[in-house]
């Protein structure tokens, strides 16, 4: 049985979602695209992994369309990183978009041509759960910061 239990989808989660954003600076350190990312959490279904009270990690989804859905932001606090929590936010996730008819599940995520120690461990952990590099793309954010695709057929 696992040291946490996982709620949701839920809406209005950006209060309890920044605190953990913000303990990612490597991830998250820019402010304006945090704010945006915690305008959206709002908006947007999300699952969080907690222990008691302590919300310990979250995951976001944006569907763009019925077929299709996207990670729009994922974190775990740094201290409970490696525990399996964000495996198991992940699964459910899948689980419910799988319930609601949709097939892929994509991420965006910094692309391998940028060498990054924290995202060459994010794609790993995105490889591990089964998804698969679709491109690269500079364009998207911007060419100092080239944005991978990865896909996962549910």
């Amino acid at each position: 049985m696992p040291e946490f239990v996982i709620d949701g989808p839920v809406s209005g989660a950006a209060a309890v979602c920044e605190p953990i954003l913000r303990s990612l600076p490597d991830w998250f350190g820019i402010e304006v695209a945090l704010v945006n990312y915690l305008v959206e959490i709002d908006a947007l279904p999300t699952f969080m992994a907690r222990r008691a009270d302590q919300i310990l990690g979250f995951i976001t989804l944006k569907q763009h369309n019925p077929f299709s859905a996207e990670i729009f932001v994922m974190g775990c606090a740094p201290q409970h990183h490696r525990q399996g929590i964000g495996r198991a936010l992940l699964r459910q996730a899948e689980a419910w978009l799988a319930g609601q008819g949709v097939e892929y599940l994509q991420v965006k995520t910094l692309g391998p041509s940028h060498p990054d120690e924290g995202y060459a461990h994010t794609r790993a952990f995105y490889t591990a759960m089964g998804f698969v590099p679709l491109e690269e793309l500079p364009q998207i954010w911007d060419a100092a910061n080239p944005c991978l695709i990865m896909v996962k057929r549910l």
